[in-house]
């Protein structure tokens, strides 16, 4: 198996894990609904153990664009490589959100209400904040990263690996998904979110484009960060990359500020679930 078509299929495994649990939860006249937050960041975290286990061995299971171009910053992953991998993301996420459509199609006409409907597939913030939006999505993938490097510098059994990296994100759900569902990965909830635009979904109203880019620049910024963090002050090895990307946060956050202010608050998905 190529590593893209490995990408490909492991990314559309955590979706439809993910997103199936998403949506187990919270579409009407489901068995599972209504069992909470709990259920979701562990449906999250297995889904994450499954596709790594699944197609580790043949792409190393990124599975999110942020931690492939974490692992270019540090070093540990060719950046020519870089735009095969998110492209092969980006796909298997969104086929991943039309299984998950699919497997609960019944139960999109039962549930009223639309913004329910959005978070199955994207994610939203609890309080609409663009600054505080990101800097939420920063932390949560500055642990990410951090966490999958600091565990992969640890011996454990063979394989034992992903199922520990499925922890962490249950870890960063309990912890700090609250604020914004914690995306922590811009695939995760573009890919969805795409898919949710083009689905002939019943009742399903918009795709909330206008915080779109927040799951998309909060992961990229905080994992580029959290992989650089991790060479600099574990490793010892500090890289001029380290303070672009600590400038460039800066510039983002001044930017969401100045936009912030000058837009209506947007609306956000009733279930802010990942």
């Amino acid at each position: 198996m190529s590593s893209f078509v490995a990408e490909l299929i492991g990314t559309a495994l955590l979706i439809i894990f993910g997103g199936g649990v998403c949506a187990g939860v919270n579409l009407k006249k489901s068995f599972a609904q209504n069992s909470g937050w709990i259920v979701i960041t562990m449906g999250w975290g297995l889904a994450v153990a499954v596709a790594a286990y699944a197609v580790g061995q043949y792409s190393g299971a990124h599975l999110n664009p942020a931690l492939t171009i974490a692992l270019a910053f540090s070093g540990d992953f060719p950046w020519a490589d870089v735009p095969k991998y998110i492209v092969a993301q980006m796909l298997g996420a969104m086929i991943g959100a039309v299984i998950v459509y699919l497997h609960y199609f019944p139960h999109w006409k039962e549930t009223d209400d639309p913004g329910v409907k959005l978070g199955v597939f994207a994610t939203g913030p609890a309080v609409p904040n663009y600054v505080a939006n990101l800097i939420s999505e920063m932390i949560g993938t500055f642990v990410l990263v951090l966490g999958i490097l600091a565990i992969g510098a640890n011996k454990f059994a063979a394989g034992l690996n992903p199922f520990v990296v499925g922890f962490l994100i249950v870890a960063i759900g309990l912890s700090l998904g609250g604020t914004t569902g914690y995306a922590i990965n811009p695939a995760r909830d573009l890919g969805p979110r795409i898919a949710h635009f083009l689905l002939p979904i019943p009742g399903k109203g918009p795709s909330n484009w206008a915080y779109a880019w927040v799951p998309v620049v909060g992961p990229i910024l905080g994992g580029s960060f959290g992989s650089l963090f991790y060479k600099a002050v574990f490793l010892g090895k500090l890289t001029a990359a380290f303070w672009y990307v600590l400038i460039a946060i800066a510039v983002v956050l001044l930017i969401a500020y100045v936009y912030q202010g000058k837009t209506a608050t947007y609306n956000k998905p009733k279930n802010v679930l990942m």
